[in-house]
């Protein structure tokens, strides 16, 4: 029996939902077997994301035309009425037959008993879309931008209390709608000039980021693992957001750095692209496995300054045994909800009560690292989240505890970072303001004076 992409996407569907697996891995997984060809891949990619990222929006619509609420629905049917509500209501190229049909063609394999519901509530989505209502925005601004949008509806109040109501919509728009795919020049082979001109020649096209000198975004979505120039490592995928906060940390040939939560390595292999490949790079994490990552990234891209260890950040102290590092990174474990569009999945797993306890951790790590930062040396705290709590409150309350630490204003020593900056001096770029991820960074420098204090 051919392949089928719906079929393919409904089980990836299925198992995150069920597993909390992630989206990535499974679909890395299904199309490495090569079943599905051509255009079949683009569109099974498409179903699982699209899902997803609108999965809040879908849920709305089930429950404007279902007696059933979507948390009472078996969860066969619930996975099968979003994957056809999806086709008919935001892929304009499937024609609405297909959509219902093949959706129902499914149900008669997983949820037999549902396969004539499953087909009513499609037909009528689609004969009565203009009647469907959402909730008031002047009487509930956030019930309307959760359903409008597809976000949960913890995550729109804290943008709405931080960006007020006309950003907080057009932030919820844009995590809504699939990222730009951003890469990063490896510049020990090639000049990001001269990557341009490769990509164009391959049939990739593509134009300088906004404000990385070394970033440029694809004009349209591309396999780029199959390009030539990706595969004689002449660039890395890297979203703008991480490259910049790579570049905040400033490093020159020659220095040694400490990255303490590494894995994947993208921020890693830009220090070293940075440093010319001269110096030295400590990349560690918690899970060994991850750290392969790093070394098969740096394998790729020519680099032989990184060297790699599994290390528990919280404890970086004792595990380094004393040993100082001019320039330190923290890319924090954190709540994710500024990469939302490329870990869409995540969104619904995620609660309030994740983001107290991961700042508690963060508060753990930052303190720990702080301790591994010679006299004078700079320490680059960041997350990819978007919330106050996981980082401007996480480095307040570091200051607050450490006297030999300073912040420094990133707007003062990078000029080009003007408008991604706080007036406190942080690093905070938008998806919605800037193009790229939600990302926030501090630039702490550490005093030339000893102090001593006790971690707990």
């Amino acid at each position: 029996m051919p392949a089928n992409p719906r079929q393919s996407a409904f089980s990836i569907l299925a198992r995150i939902d069920k597993e909390h697996s992630f989206a990535d891995i499974l679909l890395d997984r299904e199309l490495s077997r090569g079943e599905l060809q051509g255009a079949d891949r683009g569109l099974l990619t498409e179903l699982v994301y699209g899902v997803l990222r609108r999965r809040g929006t879908l849920d709305h619509i089930i429950n404007q035309f279902s007696r059933q609420r979507v948390d009472r629905l078996e969860r066969a049917v619930l996975t099968l009425l979003r994957l056809g509500l999806y086709q008919l209501f935001f892929l304009d190229r499937i024609p609405a037959s297909a959509a219902v049909n093949e959706t129902v063609k499914i149900a008669h394999g997983v949820a037999p008993r549902a396969a004539g519901f499953i087909n009513a509530i499609l037909r009528q989505a689609d004969r009565q879309r203009a009647v469907i209502a959402y909730p008031d925005p002047a009487a509930d601004l956030g019930a309307y931008l959760a359903a409008r949008y597809s976000q949960p509806a913890w995550i729109v109040a804290d943008w709405i209390d931080q960006l007020g109501a006309t950003e907080a919509e057009e932030l919820c728009r844009v995590m809504s709608e699939a990222p730009p795919l951003t890469i990063r020049a490896n510049t020990l082979r090639i000049s990001r000039e001269a990557l341009l001109e490769r990509l164009a020649a391959e049939g990739a096209a593509a134009v300088p980021a906004r404000y990385s000198p070394v970033g440029a975004q694809l004009s349209s979505p591309v396999p780029f693992a199959t390009l030539p120039s990706f595969q004689e490592g002449l660039f890395s995928v890297q979203d703008e957001a991480s490259q910049l906060i790579a570049l905040l940390l400033a490093p020159a040939a020659g220095d040694r750095l400490l990255d303490l939560c590494a894995a994947p390595g993208g921020k890693a292999a830009c220090l070293a692209e940075q440093m010319g490949n001269q110096g030295s790079i400590l990349a560690c994490d918690l899970h060994p496995r991850r750290l392969e990552q790093v070394r098969l990234g740096a394998q790729r891209l020519g680099i032989d300054i990184i060297s790699t260890r599994a290390m528990d950040a919280t404890n970086a102290r004792q595990a380094l045994a004393g040993e100082l590092f001019p320039r330190v990174l923290v890319d924090a474990p954190c709540s994710g909800l500024g990469v939302l569009r490329r870990n869409p999945e995540g969104k619904w797993w995620k609660t309030p009560q994740d983001v107290a306890e991961l700042a508690a951790l963060q508060k753990r790590i930052l303190a720990n690292a702080a301790e591994c930062v010679a006299k004078g040396g700079l320490l680059v705290y960041a997350t990819c989240s978007t919330t106050v709590a996981e980082n401007e409150a996480v480095v307040e309350d570091f200051l607050s505890h450490h006297s030999d630490f300073v912040l420094e204003n990133v707007i003062e020593l990078f000029p080009w970072s003007a408008d991604l900056c706080t007036e406190r001096g942080f690093f905070r770029s938008w998806p919605h303001r800037h193009g790229m991820d939600g990302f926030c960074a501090a630039r702490l420098r550490k005093s030339h004076q000893i102090f001593t204090k006790e971690i707990t």
